[in-house]
């Protein structure tokens, strides 16, 4: 990593120029487009600087470990794990920085959750990662908002749709795309046999309107009867609201609220942020997770991930990775793993040669 100090000092160099330079002075948007990448570049250079000083403290140290003075080894042995941990944070921290944001890194997200193979299993399994992700968002402080869902007889749900506000959502939970497997014996298997089932996951950057311009004539807004499940939650007017929209062919359909000018704000929430989605992926490839490729059929071969609770093991087959606290990651604790898809996402982009975060 240090080797490409030299790199960064030069392009520092560049900036510096550049910020000098009358012609980029009279022009707004250009100075503070290199007023940020000229902070991005010495945050870097800083932190190298730093961790250049960690190593040459280690490499100090470690004669020390020799001495036959008992006390001075084990406060040696100490001072070195100490500036080791200081060493591998700083690499982090460093790896993080060199690797370009995704633009949608900040945004919020609707996160849809559905129901694939498996039957009534894989809508109570639906419901888990409902909770799971519902449980990591309250320890982040964010905002859940459900937008739309399909609930089943047992407690599950054939599709859940929900809002996720907050800071930074979408850089956390962008690689939680995909078929999700479980492994368990189901409440509803009498016999006791472990049955397998996936569940699709789709995570969506919330799209504001200023992102995407639908024409109002490219839509087909039908409303009808929400369904329930009995009693007086039944809805005796026509609320629910389904919207389509022609060009693309999507599809978005709203019931949860008796109102039925807050089913059609969700459901163009939703609407906008699968248009946007779409957009990206076709203009530039900015979100690499489509919702295409990240839900794909729901088979089972197709899984990203494996919770298998016989074993109590959560493997993600992306990174091979096995961790076995099942029940805490379906609590909520998942900063384990994610840190760990994301580095394992920065050590490929750092394979690609030395990147810059603009």
């Amino acid at each position: 990593m240090l080797e490409q100090k030299e790199k960064i000092q030069t392009k520092k160099d560049e900036l510096e120029r550049k910020l000098l330079d009358p012609v980029v002075q009279q022009d707004p948007k250009a100075l503070q487009k290199y007023s940020i990448a000229y902070h991005q570049v010495t945050s870097i250079l800083e932190k190298m600087e730093e961790l250049e000083e960690i190593q040459k403290a280690i490499e100090k140290t470690r004669p020390l470990l020799n001495e036959k003075d008992p006390e001075l080894n084990l406060l040696a042995e100490q001072e070195i794990e100490n500036l080791k941990i200081r060493e591998s944070a700083l690499e982090r921290e460093i790896k993080i920085l060199l690797v370009p944001k995704d633009p949608a890194d900040e945004k919020s997200v609707i996160v849809e959750i559905r129901a694939a193979a498996g039957g009534e299993e894989a809508a109570l399994f639906a419901a888990d990662l409902f909770r799971m992700y519902a449980n990591y968002a309250e320890k982040k402080n964010w905002e859940l908002e459900i937008l739309s869902s399909n609930p089943t007889d047992l407690g599950g749900f054939k599709e859940i749709i929900f809002g996720l506000k907050g800071k930074n959502v979408y850089s956390r939970l962008k690689f939680e795309g995909g078929a999700h497997r479980v492994q368990r014996v189901p409440v509803t298997e009498a016999s006791g046999r472990i049955h397998t089932s996936t569940v699709t996951v789709a995570v969506l950057p919330e799209a504001e309107e200023v992102d995407v311009q639908i024409n109002p004539d490219d839509l087909r807004i039908d409303v009808f009867r929400a369904s329930g499940h009995g009693g007086q939650c039944v809805q005796k007017t026509d609320s629910a609201v389904r919207i389509t929209h022609i060009p693309t062919g999507i599809v978005v359909s709203c019931q949860d609220e008796r109102s039925q000018l807050k089913n059609k704000e969700r459901a163009m929430r939703i609407l906008r942020s699968r248009i946007l989605e779409i957009a990206q992926r076709d203009q530039a490839e900015k979100i690499t997770e489509s919702r295409r490729v990240q839900v794909k059929t729901g088979e089972r071969a197709e899984k990203i991930r494996t919770y298998n609770f016989p074993q109590n093991r959560v493997t993600d087959h992306r990174i091979n990775l096995d961790l076995y606290n099942l029940q805490a990651i379906l609590d909520g604790e998942l900063d384990e793993l994610l840190d760990a898809l994301e580095s394992n996402y920065i050590e490929k982009k750092l394979e690609e040669g030395l990147l810059l975060p603009f």
